[in-house]
């Protein structure tokens, strides 16, 4: 849904950040860099799936350090009797969504799949990757999908229920 008519407070923000992300670097990164872990390319201001650079500095990406350290920027939730009875192939479609993203976007990886009691959560490194799997769960298989940003967190929570 587009919100380009609504006024400006009326705007979806469900994953615009509400506080500063310690992952994100505080000044201009120096070009071309290279994640040592990752090999993602920061050139021209942004973070590309390129060939590495010759003389190009080394550093961890974003993505890297969220995974390193376990900081989700977003949590999807999925829940129901059709996760419980389809979970390989709602991890497939996820697995899939994430591959689709991190394509375009190498700082959108999913950083972990875990059963829990109340369901299996996705944890992800970027807001976004959590909303897209949730919508792409629910253009395939319908269900109730909800979302909110945490005011008190640079943190994304996603629900998909069957």
């Amino acid at each position: 849904m587009s919100t380009s008519h609504l006024p400006r407070d009326k705007k979806d923000r469900s994953v615009r950040a509400r506080k500063h992300d310690l992952y994100k670097a505080k000044g201009k990164l120096l070009e071309p860099s290279v994640c040592r872990e990752c090999n993602a390319v920061y050139h021209k201001g942004r973070w590309t799936w390129a060939p590495v650079p010759a003389k190009s500095h080394a550093l961890v990406c974003p993505a890297c350090e969220r995974i390193r350290d376990g900081a989700p920027s977003g949590v999807l939730l999925l829940t129901g009797e059709f996760v419980a009875s389809h979970r390989d192939e709602i991890l497939g479609l996820a697995r899939n969504e994430e591959a689709r993203v991190k394509a375009e976007h190498p700082l959108a990886r999913i950083i972990k799949i875990e059963d829990q009691p109340e369901g299996v959560v996705i944890t992800t490194t970027d807001p976004h990757l959590a909303r897209r799997i949730g919508e792409a769960l629910h253009h395939a298989h319908h269900g109730t999908f909800t979302c909110r940003y945490e005011e008190n967190e640079d943190l994304l929570r996603a629900n998909w229920q069957s």
